[in-house]
């Protein structure tokens, strides 16, 4: 179950991200995949920073979507089209 629910939050925080961020949409597994690593991205950093959002789903799925973000801008400027 808790697979399930770190899959469904991924895919949140992806989609979030990418909405907000203005970019291409990924697809369902894109937005999991930058979702997901994005939410171990947006932990560490925010942690770095001394900062945390709280707990529950919807801190998560807002601390993924910071992380979806930085990872979305950067594979943008990465892969930039020119």
């Amino acid at each position: 179950m808790e697979i399930l629910v770190t899959l469904l939050i991924g895919a949140l925080a992806g989609w979030l991200g990418s909405v907000l961020y203005k970019g291409s949409g990924l697809g369902l597994i894109g937005n999991i995949i930058v979702g997901i690593a994005g939410s171990f991205l947006g932990y560490w950093l925010l942690g770095k920073l001394g900062l945390s959002l709280g707990t529950g789903w919807i801190a998560a799925i807002l601390t993924g979507a910071i992380g979806a973000i930085m990872i979305l801008f950067l594979l943008n400027l990465i892969f930039r089209k020119r």
